[in-house]
């Protein structure tokens, strides 16, 4: 029987997606063969930490699925037996673990070393602000999807659902990653930016395109951008097994088999969209994955909605135009490796390839990022209000911001040569 961890990071009071998550796991051990570790990553603060233990408390004991619900210092603890085990400096990889800001790589990898000590095979990931569709009166989960293929080879997928459009090599491989969307609102808070100018909207959001994007592209890039799968309510089950397409899937609703093991996320702090490398890598290295339309229901917390959650969100988000050039310049990397490249003879993700990639990002002029900055400032101080408030806060940040943007792929790289022992070792250790 195969062990599986369906993982919640969170870092605030979530009692609603926890009863949720735990019917989501009911389902799974109640219709496919398998163990379900819930795993809850929490660091919340004190009192919602404790409505959160409160729920798991309720939950009730099912067959087949254990539920580990661990809190700041136990991870913390788990991670410093891990560091001394491995020998490297316990505050740096501490802190690329465990920061002290928000971090939306750090917390999936946290899940991808637990869910490793928990001796579980794949990892199905969902955050804390979303609920599931409903269809009929029966909640629509995505693990559903997810365990028809997820690590079985290509060539056995046979559900009627699925369409299958592999290549001759994609059949002998295992399917590494199945994911969908989210309907609802955007997955990036900037809606209002799109209500006030639709014209300082576009200039904004173009600037994540790579360096020398054609006006088109621009225009195909803002078009499909932060929307997921806009308001495709669900209504049967479709999904398609080949090359999945990075636009087409988020983070929130995704789940990975292998790949998690070999190279982690980038572990950058306060940068949205910094979770999505292994997409790329999965898209690049031509592995089998699965994207359906299980669509989960997007709604922003009431945090982001108070001018502080939007001060901090905003920063998210420019640090993320910043740190693009550096994942522009992977991907393009990877696209010209191709799978020959990126996979060994297992056909598994090489990386030393991977590493060596991330490395030759370091090396790109930082022209752009200026530009890139410049242009998001003024576009701010235009709209006003919030905005401007904000571009008045970080003008002074600039160079800072802009040099953290390569000091994270540093991180990453540190990181990622040394992922393969952290996940033997959590294996080893064990929780």
């Amino acid at each position: 029987m195969r062990r599986i961890c369906l993982a919640l990071p969170t870092n605030r009071q979530c009692m609603a997606t926890i009863e949720l998550l735990y019917k989501e796991a009911c389902y799974a051990a109640s219709n496919f063969d398998v163990q379900v570790c819930l795993l809850i990553i929490d660091t919340s603060e004190p009192q919602a930490l404790e409505k959160n233990a409160t729920a798991v408390s309720h939950l009730p004991v099912s067959p087949n699925i254990e539920v580990v619900h661990l809190d700041e210092s136990q991870q913390r603890q788990f991670l410093h037996t891990l560091c001394q085990r491995a020998g490297y400096e316990s505050e740096r990889l501490l802190e690329l673990m465990l920061p002290k800001g928000v971090s939306y790589g750090a917390c999936t990898n946290r899940a991808f070393l637990f869910a490793a000590a928990l001796n579980c095979q794949t990892v199905h990931r969902r955050d804390s602000d979303c609920h599931y569709q409903v269809l009929h009166g029966d909640i629509v989960f995505p693990i559903h999807q997810e365990l028809l293929s997820l690590g079985h080879m290509a060539s056995t997928i046979s559900d009627t659902s699925i369409t299958r459009d592999l290549t001759e090599s994609q059949t002998s491989q295992a399917v590494a990653m199945v994911a969908a969307s989210f309907i609802g609102e955007m997955s990036v808070d900037i809606g209002e930016m799109q209500q006030l100018s639709a014209d300082i909207y576009f200039d904004v959001v173009k600037l994540w395109a790579k360096k020398g994007a054609t006006q088109a592209e621009q225009l195909e890039l803002v078009e499909e951008s932060f929307k997921g799968a806009g308001t495709e309510v669900f209504s049967g089950d479709r999904a398609t097994l080949g090359r999945a397409d990075p636009m087409r899937v988020d983070m929130c609703n995704i789940s990975f088999f292998g790949v998690q093991e070999v190279v982690p996320l980038p572990p950058a702090k306060d940068t949205i969209g910094s979770d999505y490398f292994l997409i790329h890598l999965v898209y690049h290295a031509e592995l089998p994955a699965v994207v359906h339309n299980r669509h989960i229901d997007n709604f922003y917390t009431p945090e982001r909605r108070t001018d502080l959650g939007f001060a901090n969100y905003q920063r998210r988000f420019i640090k993320f135009m910043l740190s693009m050039p550096y994942f522009h310049r992977a991907y393009q990397l990877m696209a010209a490796a191709g799978p020959g490249a990126l996979l060994d003879k297992q056909q598994r993700i090489n990386s030393a390839e991977v590493c060596h990639i991330i490395e030759s990002t370091l090396n790109i002029d930082t022209d752009h990022s200026h530009q890139v900055f410049d242009d998001i400032i003024r576009n701010y101080r235009l709209l006003g209000g919030r905005y401007q408030s904000v571009a008045n806060q970080l003008v002074n940040e600039k160079n800072s911001l802009i040099e953290r943007a390569k000091l994270d792929m540093q991180d990453y790289l540190f990181l990622s040569r040394n992922w393969m022992q952290l996940i033997n070792l959590s294996k080893e250790l064990g929780l």
